[in-house]
């Protein structure tokens, strides 16, 4: 495992947009609004029918991202049938609008679950940059991506509309920092929240998330019954 992955100190927690130094400690066992999580004050609306949907607003370049995903797929494979999951790259301006497309490009063509580690480790093992049309065409091609079918797809309207539809859900759901959770349409969890409330970092900033993740899909199971 890299060691970018096995990292997850105080400093990097104040790269991304919005992510704090810690501050108060959060209690043991189930955690309480403001500590590790928040409500938020308008929900969402769900499409997930009786499972629970759970959403993560992430972002390529983001090496928080980067290193919550291999625990994030493992908690999300342990969920079965239970949730509906879904990822939600966000946008931020030009730098990063072809990262942008090119995950809703790979979501379009059905691609995703093949290539989404690959655009990970494309950005920060290989370290390309990737912020430029032509440098995400000529990654997909050397990843075995036909050229021409995914620049289709990448300038579709398709993928157009799936990039509005993430910005609106950016500002209905209040994101402010990223890699961020959103459980049932109700609450928002990361590490960052963890960090903060339980003056933690690293891979117990990760557990902890995790945890929390646990304990929302639970309530939001109870509340169902």
């Amino acid at each position: 495992m890299q060691a970018s992955r096995r990292l997850f100190c105080t400093a990097a927690l104040l790269a991304c947009p919005g992510i704090a130094a810690a501050s108060p400690a959060v209690p043991a066992g189930v955690p309480r609004e403001g500590a590790g999580y928040q409500a938020l004050p308008d929900p969402q609306p769900t499409d997930s029918g009786k499972k629970i949907d759970v959403t993560e607003f992430f972002a390529y370049y983001c090496p928080h991202c980067y290193t919550l995903e291999p625990k994030l797929a493992d908690w999300v494979r342990k969920q079965g049938d239970d949730i509906v999951f879904r990822r939600v790259h966000v946008p931020r301006g030009a730098a990063v609008a072809a990262q942008q497309r090119l995950f809703y490009a790979l979501e379009s063509l059905g691609l995703l679950d093949q290539y989404h580690d690959k655009v990970f480790r494309a950005m920060h093992v290989e370290r390309l940059p990737l912020v430029q049309d032509e440098q995400v065409f000529d990654w997909a091609s050397r990843a075995g991506i036909d050229r021409a079918r995914f620049m289709e797809a990448y300038r579709s309207f398709g993928v157009q509309a799936k990039i509005r539809r993430a910005q609106a859900m950016m500002e209905g759901y209040r994101i402010t920092h990223w890699p961020m959770v959103a459980i049932d349409g109700r609450f928002l969890t990361s590490p960052g929240m963890v960090a903060e409330a339980g003056q933690v970092s690293g891979m117990e900033a990760l557990q902890g998330t995790l945890r929390v993740m646990d304990a929302l899909v639970a309530r939001a199971k109870a509340d169902r019954k």
